[in-house]
């Protein structure tokens, strides 16, 4: 019998995942708030222990890879602190593996970080998330901080450049650290398969080489034939709040993971043509 994995979060990164999970032999069974019936998926809610009782499970994982759906503050801690205590209550043995964000590295200073790094998010959001990773480690779990994600159909970066419409922070400094949707799947999958060594730990989820913005968009230049774009001051209001650090993914590599793609750059071809210009 194979091993069934409790997806909770079947958006961008999960449905990834759950195929990725299925064609490597475990059973899923996926939850989203808004599922479709097509997407093989169980519409159910995380913030809700009547609504994860209905399921009626025994999973031998949990991920927790669910977005709060753009929300603010209070979706934040419903979505993950909430969440994750209703997971632990009715499955307080079963070993939980969370997807959190780099944004709660605050470091303005251009430094490489790593899960040693003091980590002090200037924005609430971040506070929460720090404090489910708490949560979940206290219970052996393993916390995934992972970087800004693209792919398939999804590039801010890309589609502001191809769309004439991108701009240099000041003097393009500022470092991106990003993840390819698949490669951000695969890292949790990989986690997953190596839960013996990575039970209780902290792994960033980024790719092997982050850039400056002005480097990246250099390169796009050059690949795509495109003018440079100009500059304007830096955008201090940011969702993610403004921060400048390079986040080192040597731990996960030296658990055995590899990216498919070790750069952004390297993959800025294949993804321009699933975008959606306006």
């Amino acid at each position: 019998m194979s091993e069934h994995v409790l997806l909770i979060g079947h958006g961008y990164v999960g449905s990834e995942l759950a195929r990725q999970l299925r064609s490597t032999g475990y059973s899923v069974t996926a939850i989203s708030r808004h599922a479709q019936p097509e997407q093989a998926v169980i519409e159910a809610d995380v913030t809700s222990l009547d609504s994860l009782r209905e399921l009626a499970v025994s999973p031998n994982f949990i991920i927790h890879c669910a977005s709060s759906s753009r929300g603010g503050e209070e979706a934040y801690r419903a979505v993950f602190i909430e969440g994750i205590k209703n997971l632990q209550e009715l499955y307080p043995s079963t070993p939980i593996l969370f997807t959190s964000s780099s944004s709660v590295y605050a470091q303005t200073d251009g430094s490489t970080v790593t899960e040693e790094s003091e980590t002090l998010p200037d924005r609430a959001t971040g506070q929460i998330l720090l404090e489910t990773e708490r949560l979940v480690l206290a219970q052996q779990g393993v916390v995934l901080r992972l970087s800004g994600i693209y792919g398939p159909g999804r590039s801010f970066i890309l589609k502001k450049f191809l769309s004439a419409e991108a701009h240099l922070e000041e003097d393009g400094r500022r470092i991106l650290n990003q993840i390819h949707r698949d490669d951000a799947a695969a890292a949790i999958l990989y986690a997953l398969q190596n839960l013996n060594a990575a039970a209780g730990q902290v792994y960033n989820v980024s790719d092997s080489t982050p850039k400056s913005q002005k480097t990246t968009f250099e390169a796009l230049t050059e690949i795509f034939q495109r003018p440079m774009p100009d500059s304007k001051p830096r955008d201090l209001n940011r969702k993610r709040g403004w921060t400048h650090k390079a986040v080192s993914n040597a731990k996960l590599l030296q658990l055995g993971w590899r990216p498919r793609y070790p750069s952004f750059t390297e993959a800025a071809k294949e993804v321009a043509q699933s975008l959606k210009l306006s």
